[in-house]
């Protein structure tokens, strides 16, 4: 039995460490939204791009982040030791969804599918950040 629980505890702790180096292998960005309180919320997040633009993805419509972005889609973005202020825009379905699908495969391989498979991806939002201040 004490060999059962140890492989148990084991396995935890290997499943762990793989999905801790998936989350976080490569660039991870927060994003900071208004919250409801007025205060600030900060999220950790995979970011992508194409051709220019930044994108994430909401996986879960109500994410309490997502739900900062309806009522205010003014954002700050931490990213490379930078801060930047961003205006959000949903994309719409369903190609919104296969755009980020795509692009976090391509930027994150096999953490993506890691994931992928703890986390329901099938009807995420993409959100193009768009610089808030443009010259």
């Amino acid at each position: 039995m004490k060999r059962l629980v140890l492989s148990v505890l084991g396995l935890a702790l290997v499943f762990a460490a793989i999905t801790l180096l998936a989350l976080e292998g490569k660039e991870v960005v927060v994003v900071r939204t208004h919250a409801e309180d007025g205060g600030w919320r900060e999220t950790r997040t995979w970011v992508a791009e194409d051709d220019g633009a930044a994108y994430i993805e909401i996986a879960n419509p109500q994410r309490p982040f997502y739900l900062d972005i309806q009522r205010n889609p003014e954002i700050e973005l931490k990213r490379g030791g930078r801060i930047e202020s961003h205006r959000v825009v949903v994309l719409k379905q369903p190609d919104g969804h296969l755009l980020i699908r795509r692009l976090l495969r391509q930027r994150y391989g096999w953490a993506d599918v890691w994931i992928g498979m703890i986390a329901d991806t099938s009807e995420s939002l993409a959100l193009r950040l768009e610089p808030a201040h443009t010259p």
